[in-house]
């Protein structure tokens, strides 16, 4: 699941650097990715939005097995 996990965030980071943000795998624990939002996403009041409602949502549409994104 890791390397589906790593696979699927390739495809969002241009969306978030075309904004002047990045994510990046930190780790996987159990079914829980956890991730770290870098650049303008670091510190953005939207960022738990975009966390949940984007990265979160897209990988679990793509990789129901996965339980949760979480941001360190």
């Amino acid at each position: 699941m890791e390397e589906q996990v790593k696979q699927y965030i390739e495809h969002v980071r241009p969306s978030l650097q075309a904004d002047g943000g990045d994510v990046e795998f930190v780790k996987m624990e159990g079914n829980i990715a956890y991730v770290k939002l870098k650049g303008s996403c670091h510190g953005c009041p939207m960022a738990q939005m975009t966390l949940k409602n984007g990265i979160e949502k897209y990988l679990k549409d793509n990789i129901p097995e996965l339980e949760g994104v979480e941001s360190v």
